[in-house]
């Protein structure tokens, strides 16, 4: 590890030499809590997968190499913009703010948008909208949907720009002129404005039905039920997920072995849960996935230094991590009133951001299976101990695919399911 102020040497991309080949990603900076979350949360969010990872620190400095390699129905990857991406997540690496330890000001959050948005209704419109949004580095914060009697829907997509060019007319048109090519003749009226107070009337959290939500969000490692709902290929997840704490090895850091059931953004999942419970993680391997099992160890301390030696300490933490490797993510399918529902919820990091890609995959799901989406938001839930990222559908009931069976309510959630963990 060392010291450089010149940014082509923090961040380096090495794509395969033949098709198939895992791009690698390496990163030399200074360290700081949270950062391998962060990278991985970037990496997760362009479609991309780590089939295997290696990192260290010393505290001030860390070293990460990532093996990545695109989802089967990720959008294109632009690899020059994910560098970009991942330099600007970097803390400086020039000598004087790290050793002098210069107080910088955090930035300030991106102004939102509101993207409007007419069309004709057409299935899987929604999800061609959101890939090309994706694709364009636009993070959707909200979403609104609603379709009119006259057979045309109103897209209401609140959203931010990693670039930060929102502000530009060129950055607004170039946006909506790849929106109208990806929809053509469907497309009506294109439009993006700076978010006015509409957008603010959305940021409370929603209350979910009683029912509802004790469906959606109770969870425990050791029910049976839980094991059942969890977001597995297979009966064998609960089977093949172990964590195993060991202090005797190193004097200074405590390892966990762990051994699960391989998934998309399992990397993040395990580090975001680690940057929430304030755990510094000073070195990490991701070994490769072998019969659809991953083997991870992690060196571990608490931001005070400390090994995790606290009995009451390492079975909550131990409980949090097998929670998101059974279970990230809830689906359900419910009925409100006539209509039924989609429902998909993820946990919100500490720092309030949500997870990359959901709405992305789970209107994916629903156009692969030919369902039409009546109604479509993405709110935020409150439970007791974390905070929710929930996207609500309303499903539209068709001849081609009836609504009403268990079997095809069943047949939506698996599909939604294994979309959103990559299987």
């Amino acid at each position: 590890m060392g010291i450089s102020c010149d940014d082509e040497d923090v961040v380096i991309i090495q794509q395969g030499k033949s098709p198939g080949d895992p791009t690698v990603v390496t990163v030399n900076c200074p360290d700081e809590p949270g950062l391998g979350c962060d990278l991985c949360r970037i990496v997760l969010q362009f479609g991309l997968c780590i089939s295997k990872g290696d990192f260290t620190t010393d505290g001030r400095w860390c070293y990460i190499v990532l093996w990545v390699v695109p989802n089967e129905s990720s959008m294109k990857v632009d690899w020059d913009s994910l560098k970009e991406r991942l330099l600007s997540a970097c803390p400086s690496s020039c000598f004087y703010k790290v050793y002098l330890n210069i107080q910088t000001s955090a930035p300030s959050p991106s102004p939102v948008y509101l993207l409007k948005f007419w069309c004709f209704d057409q299935r899987g419109s929604l999800h061609d909208v959101t890939k090309v949004l994706c694709e364009l580095e636009i993070l959707i914060q909200r979403v609104k949907v609603m379709p009119t009697p006259d057979g045309r829907v109103l897209d209401l997509f609140f959203i931010t720009d990693c670039l930060d060019l929102l502000h530009t007319q060129e950055r607004r048109d170039h946006i909506c002129e790849h929106l109208m090519a990806a929809l053509g003749e469907y497309c009506i009226t294109c439009e993006v404005q700076l978010a006015g107070p509409e957008y603010e009337s959305l940021q409370g959290n929603y209350s979910l039905p009683s029912a509802i939500a004790e469906e959606l969000f109770s969870y425990l490692p050791t029910d049976d039920k839980a094991s059942s709902k969890a977001l597995s290929p297979s009966s064998a997840t609960l089977k093949n997920t172990s964590i195993m704490v060991d202090n005797t090895l190193s004097p200074v850091h405590t390892l966990l072995k762990i051994q699960c059931v391989d998934q998309k953004g399992l990397f993040y999942d395990i580090l975001r849960t680690s940057k929430d419970c304030n755990i510094q993680i000073s070195y990490g391997r991701f070994s490769s996935t072998v019969k659809g099992i991953r083997n991870l160890e992690l060196f571990i301390q608490h931001k005070d230094g400390k090994k995790i030696l606290d009995p009451e300490r390492q079975v909550a933490l131990c409980s949090r991590l097998k929670e998101q490797m059974l279970h990230p993510l809830r689906v359900i399918v419910a009925n409100k009133g006539p209509d039924t529902e989609l429902l998909v919820a993820n946990p919100v990091e500490l720092s309030g951001k949500g997870r990359p890609l959901v709405f992305h995959d789970v209107t994916l799901a629903l156009k692969k299976l030919g369902l039409s989406i009546f109604l479509a938001e993405i709110v935020r839930h409150a439970t007791q101990d974390c905070q929710w990222e929930v996207y609500r559908f309303l499903l539209d009931d068709s001849r081609e695919f009836p609504l009403g069976s268990t079997e095809a309510r069943n047949k939506i959630e698996q599909r939604v399911r294994r979309t959103l963990m990559g299987w």
